[in-house]
């Protein structure tokens, strides 16, 4: 891991751009570390999801934890991949048209995504643990939610995940939701346009742990209440002090 630029926000926290090979990342640490982490998931394109990134990152500094985050394949500064961008452009038409987007498109834009950016999450962890301001435990936060649930599976070290229902999920991965065991916290936006609200609740209802909570709100897909991240900071507290 090499640490590219670090600046100091102004309420402490450092924040530190990271690369790991190819993969572009930021760390945020708050005053108090070494501090347990939180890797915040998101649908692509750093630069442009930084004011929320940075905003997320903030607010769970002030409860303690250190956050980081990475570019998603094919998003941002990194190479493109035709197939994924098909799908991509699939699923857009669809949705314009308000046509109802089939299995097949959603497993065209997921499963690789899935199966390449966990993988190297992964490794990032790794890389992030050995710092000495990072103490775990570890918990994940965000989308893409298929991201989320395979890293729930296949990941020992997170303990508790935070997922946002926003985005579509393959229905093969209704498997790998039932192995889902760590406590999980589900925020859903209940008008959420580009989202199938019914899947969401099916997913939730296939999830295999024995602590999970569904909190939903009305609101768009950008609309998630200042208070719905205050929720999701005490379940992070309870679950990773």
């Amino acid at each position: 891991m090499q640490f590219t630029s670090e600046r100091r926000l102004d309420d402490g926290v450092l924040e530190r751009e990271f690369t790991l090979g190819e993969i572009p990342g930021i760390l945020w640490t708050p005053a108090s570390a070494p501090a347990p982490l939180i890797l915040c998931g998101h649908p692509g394109g750093l630069h442009m999801m930084y004011p929320r990134l940075v905003a997320r990152a903030r607010h769970a500094a002030a409860e303690g934890f250190a956050a980081a985050t990475i570019e998603l394949p094919g998003s941002g500064d990194r190479p493109r991949s035709a197939d994924l961008e098909q799908a991509r452009a699939d699923l857009r038409r669809a949705l314009a048209a308000g046509e109802p987007v089939d299995d097949e498109i959603v497993d065209r834009l997921v499963l690789p995504l899935v199966d390449k950016a966990v993988p190297e999450w992964q490794g990032v962890l790794d890389a992030l643990l050995s710092l000495p301001d990072i103490d775990g435990p570890v918990g994940y936060s965000g989308g893409v939610i298929a991201i989320g649930v395979r890293l729930a599976v296949v990941e020992p070290c997170i303990s508790a995940a935070v997922l946002f229902a926003g985005s579509f999920v393959p229905r093969i991965m209704f498997e790998e939701a039932r192995q889902v065991t760590i406590p999980l916290h589900v925020l859903l936006q209940w008008d959420d346009e580009g989202n199938d609200r019914q899947m969401a609740l099916d997913l939730f209802d296939a999830f295999g742990s024995a602590e999970k909570t569904l909190h939903a709100d009305m609101g768009g897909h950008a609309g998630v209440p200042q208070h719905a991240g205050d929720e999701a900071n005490r379940f992070f507290t309870r679950h990773l002090r």
